[in-house]
């Protein structure tokens, strides 16, 4: 069949493609010109420069060859001299191009294929960068698709101007769908790959359930009422903290809605998954109290270097049940929500616990000061915690202490001094045992015990702690398929270091080492302020 007739039918078929893949004419169109234009290199030859223009309002196809001009003919296939060039435009120059006018061809079956598969190629690409511009952009949304087919347990949903895929990991458990099933999920992530734009979709995200609020709380979409915090065991439980903006809206009572409607709606949506719905505090203690609901809580101490909470409750009506949950759930969602580490405690544990905590702080008084176990009860019950400390304090505040004399008070701080003196000794002498070079005590922020406890995990130069990662001073924390959290100890474990200062620690060696200078210590010092204030904002 000869191209050069069918005009109408090209412009036809390019417009009926374009809007069946949702793409742009042109891109159709253009890919017809490439297609039809390998088909006529097939007979013209492969080295042959051949063109092919469609116009897109009357559908005339013009096909032309184009040729380099040059001085010395090298490849006749695409060049030609100057000379044979201003025989067809005088004012041809070298470097120029040429174009041929080549008549209308009569394509075989073979070069018919092959231009067919050139447009089903160019159209899938246009079509694929169509869905990825379209939905790189929706991340974060929550879309309806219809279900198409069930792969391994993975759902392919068609979403109408693509497809999508949510994951079994991504599912709630014993979730199933089937053919034609009408299904909402959330896009947690758009990629390219090679097959083309992978629309990731998931109904476990916690993000999902916030967007479900959000479509059935007006007082959400509007602002008014905000989701700090959202934390979820999927299919199951789920706390989300919402705060209101305006004093007179009760945000909780806002996101339950009358009767529970707003919040059952939720609910129905994932398969039951009971939801708390918990009101936001700034004040980490009140939020944490509030998370724990229903168990009561009787105290609360906050360490906030290591962002770990101790709470305890009543031993009383099965309270510390109450506050852990059935397998540690209520507590684990409770640490998700906050981003806090949460320790559960009875008062009678509690109790115990600090008992035992001043017996060992008199009986570690008594031996380092040689004092009686009545003058280590004395200062513990007065707060002191350590030697150190002690050596530290003001004199008269020593002195202050009820059956204490200045006299007392000095003979106590001497005695510090003279013990601390006698541990520095020893802890120096194990670290030339241990090898660890002078050097290392000049990096600013290490201390003698640290250069103990670098020296028995073989950092002996400051290279060796330039080169350390935070995890290896402080540790970390794992948590596998969905089991408790495991606790791996850094080389400084019992310090009492958090992150911040770790990674302090590193920097300085690695300026102290010559690998960085102190003026990027200094830009990066000023990156992570402005990232907290931010943060804070």
């Amino acid at each position: 069949m000869a191209v050069s007739a069918n005009r109408l039918e090209l412009l036809q078929i390019a417009d009926a493609v374009a809007r069946e893949k949702t793409i742009d004419r042109g891109i159709v169109i253009a890919a017809m010109e490439d297609a039809i234009a390998k088909a006529a290199r097939a007979r013209y030859g492969s080295e042959t420069d051949v063109h092919a223009e469609i116009d897109p309002k009357k559908g005339e196809l013009r096909l032309s060859r184009h040729m380099l001009v040059v001085e010395q003919v090298e490849n006749p296939a695409n060049q030609i001299s100057l000379k044979d060039a201003q025989r067809a435009n005088p004012g041809a120059q070298i470097g120029d191009t040429i174009a041929d006018t080549l008549p209308p061809l009569e394509y075989g079956r073979i070069a018919a294929q092959s231009a067919k598969q050139v447009i089903v190629q160019k159209v899938r690409e246009a079509e694929r960068d169509r869905q990825y511009a379209e939905f790189k952009d929706r991340i974060g949304e929550i879309v309806n698709g219809v279900v198409k087919r069930v792969e391994y347990g993975s759902v392919i949903v068609d979403l109408g101007r693509g497809e999508a895929i949510i994951r079994r990991d991504e599912m709630l458990p014993r979730e199933s769908f089937r053919n034609g099933d009408r299904v909402r999920a959330y896009v947690f992530d758009v990629r390219r790959e090679t097959r083309g734009p992978q629309i990731f979709l998931s109904r476990t995200h916690p993000q999902f359930m916030a967007k479900l609020f959000a479509q059935e709380v007006p007082e959400i979409y509007d602002g008014i009422v905000e989701i700090k915090a959202v934390a979820r065991d999927p299919g199951s439980r789920a706390k989300i903290g919402v705060v209101s903006r305006d004093s007179s809206v009760d945000p909780v009572g806002a996101c339950v809605g009358m009767r529970g409607s707003r919040v059952q709606a939720v609910v129905n949506e994932l398969q039951g998954e009971k939801i708390d719905i918990i009101p936001w505090s700034p004040d980490i203690a009140t939020f944490v109290v509030n998370a724990l609901a229903p168990a009561e809580v009787s105290k609360v101490v906050i360490d906030e270097d290591r962002e770990r909470i101790e709470v305890v409750v009543p031993d009383t009506n099965n309270q510390l049940s109450l506050a852990i949950g059935r397998r540690g759930q209520n507590v684990r969602l409770a640490s998700q929500l906050t981003g806090w580490d949460i320790d559960i405690l009875t008062e009678s544990e509690e109790s115990e616990r600090r008992q035992a905590d001043f017996e060992k702080t008199t009986r570690a008084f008594m031996d380092a000061l040689n004092v009686d176990e009545v003058v280590g009860q004395l200062l513990a019950s007065e707060g002191f915690t350590s030697v150190e400390e002690l050596a530290l304090v003001d004199s008269r505040e020593l002195a202050s202490i009820e059956g204490f004399d200045e006299e007392t008070a000095g003979e106590l701080q001497a005695r510090a001094q003279e013990y601390l003196d006698r541990v520095e000794s020893e802890i120096e002498a194990r670290r030339l045992e241990l090898g660890v070079e002078d050097a290392l005590k000049d990096v600013p922020g290490v201390t003698s015990k640290m250069l103990v406890k670098f020296g028995e995990n073989d950092v002996k130069t400051v290279e060796d702690l330039a080169g350390c990662a935070t995890d290896d001073l402080v540790g970390w924390t794992e948590r596998k398929d969905g089991a408790e959290p495991v606790k791996y100890p850094g080389i400084l474990d019992g310090l009492e270091m958090s992150r911040e200062d770790a990674e302090h620690l590193i920097m300085q060696a690695r300026v102290k080492a010559g690998w960085i200078d102190e003026s990027e210590l200094a830009s990066d010092d000023e990156t992570a302020d402005e990232a907290s204030e931010a943060e804070a904002e």
